[in-house]
């Protein structure tokens, strides 16, 4: 007001304070707080941390809200619960509109322009809880992590199949990925030196549509769970001891080789198939020999985005 309380010069001011209004009670993250507002005659006084004709104290009990819907929580119970543990009542309309508040970010997140070229682009797929009519499911989400000129980890996006039929078969899935690798090359990507992804059909032939020059590099942790598939528990253990020989080997040649001894061996005459997940897969499974040992870590499993958490307002990656 430009004086001090019961200052005189604030008479004759043209404005000056006029006590405080009646005592409103707001819901916060903590629970109902009761507060009166300041008033001034001129009526120009405006709050700042609740606002005139809001009910709450936004920030932490909106991102509470939040938080609890994106796991998975209806709004029906998102209200049981903050009136059981904080004493707080909102309407059902409130709810929603603090949840809808979030819906521009995530479309402008995955619209986003990216960089025109990463060194390493790591594509698979988890099962989440999704929203959808108002029951939760699980369901497939796509996800495409990059890995910049820096050596930063950066989620590109996350894809959700609009159809059960999109992820329910193999052919459905490969063709689902076309279209994220189409949506990759839209947004601005140009040219990606590696892709590591599953031995799944036709993925080879989804990254080649959009990147012709990229080097496909399928997950190893994949390629050992796909070969043991056919194995018998008690012969497990010591045929992935003889396939870590394969996939450690110094290089492609000498990996070649340990392939072949195994496949002479009664555990490689009993399992072929296992030998035979190998060889079809060669051209996908060899080029990280190329690579240092550190590299080669990097290259090894797209299992890192199992372990995915978005930062908040961010596109970095860190593990769980």
């Amino acid at each position: 007001m430009g004086y001090d309380k019961h200052d005189p010069a604030g008479n004759d001011s043209g404005n000056s304070r006029n006590g405080r209004g009646k005592d409103k009670t707001a819901q916060t993250g903590v629970g109902p707080v009761r507060f009166s507002v300041p008033r001034d005659r001129a009526g120009s006084f405006e709050p700042v941390l609740v606002p005139k004709r809001a009910g709450r104290v936004a920030g932490g009990l909106d991102g509470m809200i939040i938080s609890l819907y994106a796991h998975g929580m209806s709004v029906r119970a998102i209200l049981h619960h903050l009136k059981q543990v904080y004493g707080t009542q909102l309407s059902h309309e409130q709810v929603s509109r603090i949840t809808d508040q979030v819906m521009d970010e995530v479309k402008a997140w995955q619209t986003r322009p990216l960089d025109s070229t990463y060194a390493v682009v790591f594509l698979d797929a988890i099962v989440v809880k999704v929203r959808d009519n108002n029951v939760v499911t699980n369901k497939p989400a796509h996800i495409a992590v990059g890995v910049d000129a820096d050596g930063e980890k950066h989620v590109l996006g996350i894809w959700l199949a609009r159809t059960p039929a999109e992820s329910a078969t193999a052919g459905e899935s490969a063709r689902f990925w076309a279209s994220v690798t189409a949506d990759l090359r839209n947004r601005g990507v140009r040219d990606i030196l590696i892709a590591c992804c599953d031995g799944l059909t036709g993925f080879e032939d989804a990254i080649a549509a959009a990147f012709p020059a990229t080097v496909v590099q399928t997950c190893v942790v994949h390629l050992i769970r796909n070969a043991l598939r056919p194995v018998a528990r008690r012969d497990a253990g010591a045929v992935a001891k003889q396939l870590k020989k394969v996939h450690t080997a110094v290089d492609a040649d000498t990996a070649l080789e340990a392939l072949a001894e195994f496949g002479g061996t009664d555990l490689g005459k009993r399992y072929p198939q296992t030998v035979k997940v190998f060889q079809d897969a060669w051209d996908r499974f060899t080029p990280y020999f190329a690579f240092t040992p550190p590299v080669r870590k990097l290259l090894y499993t797209t299992n890192g985005i199992e372990s995915l958490r978005l930062m908040p307002h961010s596109t970095a990656w860190r593990p769980r």
